[in-house]
């Protein structure tokens, strides 16, 4: 499955953007598994190294890492850069599905 073909779901898909080298991402990994665990299969969460495919990053103007970006149908829904609470993740999900 391609990227656009994720982003095309009608359910919730989180994107983190981030790179190996970023420390904030690397803090973010935890939380975006506890976020999974939380909101089970109600939405996609998926990690893409700006590094590894820089195309998608610029076609979304990531900037900055961590960056993550909320999709539905092919939409953005929602994006914010640097760390974000579980908390926060939960809820915004939880407004989209």
């Amino acid at each position: 499955m391609t990227f656009a073909e994720i982003i095309q779901a009608d359910k919730p898909v989180l994107v983190d953007f981030f790179a190996e080298w970023c420390g904030p991402c690397k803090m973010m990994a935890p939380v975006l598994k506890q976020v999974k665990d939380e909101v089970q299969e109600q939405a996609t969460i998926i990690k893409i190294d700006i590094d590894k495919n820089p195309q998608t990053a610029a076609a979304y103007q990531v900037n900055a890492v961590p960056t993550l970006i909320m999709f539905k149908n092919g939409q953005v829904l929602w994006r914010q850069s640097g760390l974000v609470s579980k908390a926060e993740l939960v809820k915004k999900i939880k407004e989209h599905y």
